[in-house]
């Protein structure tokens, strides 16, 4: 009999396993509900004899994660064993169409398939009373084809705490006395996306050194055999993902073992080749077994025979077809063209049909990536039969180049995306450690998804490690994207990711943890950080010291979170989280500290020697970061953090690490004007000996992180006792005095207050005095503009002539009639991006589109140069670039398209900074006269995302990150 009982299809309920999943695993009784483990007793997990061999397999490693949580491992019943059938608690798994023990509950009216069969990688999951003689209860998974039944007995592992990276990360499990499953009727599926996978590339030298010491050669070159993809492909399973593009640059995946293509195809993973790799053949194997060069137009005859001789390999085994053709090696070819490559691409279909003996090629699963100068063939009118699944891409730097457009939707084999966690090539490689912002990769996948890219999704990992949270994060989206329909859901599923990998007790601070990361790392990848002059600013906004103290007091946090869990959990959290954390802390230490060495330099302080012997300290910590992660567990990571990442002068990485130039003082460069130094914001020269200084002016509107001090220092051995006076009772200095000296205390910060209740009105001068005890002095301008805005007003104040604000920190939004705004909490450098919502609606106007609108007050006429401050998207449909509308104060509307348009294949103009910079910017001329307005922006066209804007009324000063936000009254 069928139970009536709670049904629960597809439900994203947030729970302590795992996100879009429901629960049907505790561990407290509850009514109805069955006992799998007690002191005494594991699960049986029954199966057919005659079901998937992978089915089969997996049910093993369930048994074997009984073991992990209990102690005590369940055992594997096939139906044709000779052995008794255990007395435990009974699971019954296996295949519609495979299973006689499944067909026979479906026969019996023991349990209904109707909302899984037929359909791809789909299951339920319910309690069934007497399902088969000598069984009162038990657990039954039906799965609709053999991936839809590994999944619902990993969905088992994940409930009962076994984390898919229990072996990849070194996830512990939390020891669990008894187990009981959920009286629920659980049927989940099919994923959102039909293919989920990843690709390992650009493996040296970290994954090839950890293959070097962990397997044995292959026939033809490194060990990249079945042993190791055994463990990648359980990896995938357990990750819900079906696909796998393998190692190409060091391994050719079926020829160097030939147990890697049964050994996939029995684990149930569907293999792929890169979009360069035609018909499973491997690039290397060019080299080995093509007679004549990789050329269709020079060597029709031994091209066409080297791919027949790919499809006669793997025609037995679950394969997804790369097709189509590039020139040798990843790179353009000089002799193809579009005419040619439908050539070749009806050769392919050919090929497939006649080897695979089918009549209809078009049920044969084939993908075209359109990647890099094939989609300039497809733009120039490349034609793509309808059976082919187009593969879009990113720029290799995670930003979508296309989607498919309105008149492309319904391609039967529908699109894709391939997309990048890694890459080796223009502008710079980026393959060291963890560099993605999840909130990002969110934006740019329900972009890709709502506009109909759900056949394929496949991201580049490199070297897998130590990519496990991006990856989790984008097969999590691609298996089911409506638990990700929201911007909110990226940190509501890092809480739920980081609670089941180390805990409820550090979940929600491990997901602020790793949100920061991304918004910290986004800035700048790690390898652009070598790039001359030094990006971030030590002169202005004090932008380089409060970058550090960022990196700073996220460390602190971090390692806390470390410091608070046991033993076995600091090793995943250090793998996944410390580690990127404390290494990208100390690589922005490097850079940073090496730039305020040479700021330093400049004004003759002598802690310009302990600078640089920090940026020295800082080398050696990095080197030594690295160590500790390759020595985890005796070494089982070994090889995992070679990657060099210090000292790039181009695209490819530097033969090793080095670390940047410093500066050093001695007695030879000590001013004349003696041993005591003054220095300001904003100026590299000090004083006594250069001209008198004048502090950037102070105002009551300016920003909370945005204070005045003076530097007070040593420019030579020896000490000496300071005094800081001011000639005016409203300006205080603090400390106003004490020692300093170059064997100790060296550099003293003297911050500055003013009491503006005190103040004059209107602009005046402070003098600030500092004095040292029988050595000259030097007198300091202070411009202290006590100004004021109308008590009606509400909006941001200018500050020394600048006006900066989030984007989502707007006045008001007038609502439009096809779209709304959506807040993307922790996108971009800053804070979080604005965007259009939903990303399907059409082009916005002006008058139709909604609106968000900011006030603003200014003490000046002037004309002021706006700038917008964008994410780094592309124009993803040609026929409708990005653009945005602005107004000030209700006056004439400018339309803008802030990323220029560019054929397919290419990239735009600028795109080199936007993606160094992580952002476009745009800019726009207003006059402007004194007092309050009113800026409005209209996004008109989706994709397009706004993070801050700022206003320029001759005050913006030069940094990266531009100023800091306003003061809002």
């Amino acid at each position: 009999m069928i139970l009536p009982r709670l049904v629960l299809i597809s439900t994203f309920v947030v729970t302590g396993f795992a996100a879009s999943q429901v629960a049907t695993i505790q561990f407290t009784p509850a009514p109805s509900s069955l006992q799998l483990v007690s002191a005494s007793y594991s699960p049986s997990i029954r199966l057919d004899y005659k079901d998937w061999p992978g089915v089969i397999r997996t049910a093993q490693d369930l048994a074997q994660d009984f073991g992990r949580v209990t102690g005590r491992n369940g055992s594997v019943y096939l139906t044709n064993s000779t052995a008794a059938a255990p007395s435990s608690p009974v699971i019954i798994a296996g295949t519609i169409g495979n299973s006689s023990l499944i067909d026979g509950l479906i026969a019996g009216g023991k349990i209904s398939v109707s909302n899984i069969k037929g359909k791809w990688e789909s299951y339920s999951s319910q309690l069934v009373l007497n399902p088969i003689s000598g069984v009162s209860v038990a657990l039954v998974i039906a799965g609709s084809d053999k991936r839809g039944t590994i999944y619902g007995l990993y969905d088992v592992s994940q409930q009962i705490g076994v984390s898919p990276w229990y072996w990849w990360a070194d996830v512990p499990t939390i020891k669990r006395t008894v187990v009981y499953a959920v009286d629920v009727i659980k049927i989940q599926g099919p994923p959102s996306v039909k293919y989920r996978g990843i690709f390992l590339n650009d493996e040296a030298p970290a994954l090839t050194g950890w293959i070097r010491a962990n397997y044995p050669n292959g026939v033809y070159g490194l060990g990249f055999n079945s042993q190791f993809y055994s463990k990648v492909f359980e990896l995938l399973l357990r990750l819900r993902a079906n696909y796998l593009w393998p190692a190409m640059w060091s391994s050719m995946f079926y020829a160097d073992d030939a147990n890697n293509g049964p050994t996939a195809d029995m684990f149930g993973i569907v293999m792929g080749t890169s979009h360069t790799e035609p018909m499973a053949r491997a690039t290397n194997e060019e080299g080995h077994f093509l007679t004549g060069e990789w050329d269709w137009v020079g060597n029709t005859a031994n091209v066409k025979a080297f791919m027949k001789d790919g499809v006669q390999r793997a025609k037995t085994w679950d394969t997804l077809w790369t097709m189509g053709m590039r020139g040798a090696g990843d790179t353009a070819s000089p002799t193809l063209d579009a005419p040619t490559l439908e050539t070749i691409i009806n050769y392919q279909k050919t090929l497939l049909q006649q080897t695979l003996s089918v009549t209809d090629v078009s049920k044969v699963p084939k993908m075209w990536c359109l990647y890099k100068e094939v989609g300039g063939y497809f733009q120039a009118g490349l034609t793509v039969p309808e059976d082919i699944t187009l593969l879009w891409t990113d720029d290799n730097n995670g930003n979508l180049l296309r989607v498919p457009l309105s008149n492309e939707t319904n391609r039967a084999a529908g699109a894709g995306v391939y997309y990048h966690f890694d890459y080796v090539g223009s502008p710079r490689n980026y393959k060291w450690i963890n560099s993605i912002q999840l909130a990002k990769t969110w934006e740019q996948m329900h972009l890709a998804y709502e506009r109909n890219a759900r056949q394929i999704w496949i991201v580049n990992v490199g070297d897998l490690k130590p990519l496990e949270i991006p990856i989790n994060h984008f097969l999590d989206m691609a298996y089911d994207m409506a638990s990700f329909g929201t911007p909110a859901s990226t940190d509501e599923w890092l809480k739920s990711w980081a609670t089941r990998q180390f805990g409820s007790s550090v979940g929600d601070a491990t997901a602020a943890v790793i949100s920061t990361y991304g918004k910290l790392i986004i800035r700048r990848k790690y390898e652009q950080l070598s790039t001359t002059p030094f990006a971030l600013s030590v002169a202005n906004y004090d932008e380089a010291e409060k970058v550090l103290q960022e990196w700073t007091t996220l460390l602190s946090t971090t390692q806390k979170l470390y410091d608070s869990l046991n033993a076995a959990t600091q090793v995943p959290f250090f793998e996944m989280v410390l580690h990127p954390v404390l290494a990208g802390k100390t690589v922005q230490e490097i850079y940073i500290k090496a730039a305020l060495n040479a700021w330093y330099a400049r004004q003759h302080r002598t802690s310009t020697n302990a600078l640089a012997s920090q940026v020295v300290a800082a080398f050696a910590a990095d080197a030594s970061i690295s160590a500790r992660y390759n020595g985890l567990l005796n070494g089982k990571w070994n090889h995992m953090m070679d990657q060099v990442h210090l000292g790039y002068t181009s695209w490819n990485d530097p033969a090793a690490n080095t670390m940047p130039s410093v500066s050093y003082v001695s007695s030879s460069t000590v001013p004349t004007a003696g041993i005591m130094g003054v220095s300001i914001q904003g100026s590299d020269t000090s004083v006594p000996g250069d001209p008198a200084l004048t502090i950037i002016p102070v105002n009551p509107y300016m920003p909370s992180s945005d204070y005045r001090y003076i530097d007070i220092f040593t420019r030579n051995n020896g000490s000496f006792a300071y005094s800081v006076t001011s000639n005016v009772s409203y300006v205080t200095v603090s400390p106003s005095s004490g020692t300093i000296s170059s064997s100790g205390i060296s550099d003293v910060r003297a911050n500055i207050s003013v009491n503006w209740a005190l103040a004059p009105a209107g602009l005046t001068y402070a003098r600030i005095s500092v004095s040292g005890t029988g050595i000259n002095g030097t007198t300091l301008t202070l411009p202290v503009n006590k100004t004021s805005v109308p008590s009606t007003f509400k909006g941001f104040v200018e500050s020394n002539g600048v006006i900066a604000f989030e984007a989502e920190h707007y006045q008001s939004v007038t609502p439009g009639l096809s779209a709304s705004y959506m807040m993307i909490p922790g996108y971009g450098r800053t804070v979080s991006g604005v965007t259009l919502s939903p990303v399907t609606c059409p082009s916005q106007t002006t008058s139709s589109g909604p609106k968000l609108s900011y006030n603003f007050h200014v003490f000046t006429a002037q004309t002021a140069k706006i700038s917008i401050y964008f994410g780094s998207s592309l124009n993803v449909d040609p026929t409708r670039p990005l653009q945005y509308a602005l107004s000030l104060d209700g006056g004439v509307v400018s339309t803008v398209q802030p990323v220029p348009s560019t054929n397919l294949g290419t990239v735009p103009s600028g795109w080199t900074d936007a993606v160094n910079r992580a952002g476009w910017t745009s800019n726009i001329y207003r006059t402007m006269s004194a007092g309050s307005h009113t800026l409005d922006i209209w996004i008109l066209e989706p994709g397009l995302v706004i993070q801050r804007l700022v206003i320029d009324i001759g005050g913006v000063q030069a940094s990266y990150l531009g100023p800091p936000e306003s003061l809002k009254v």
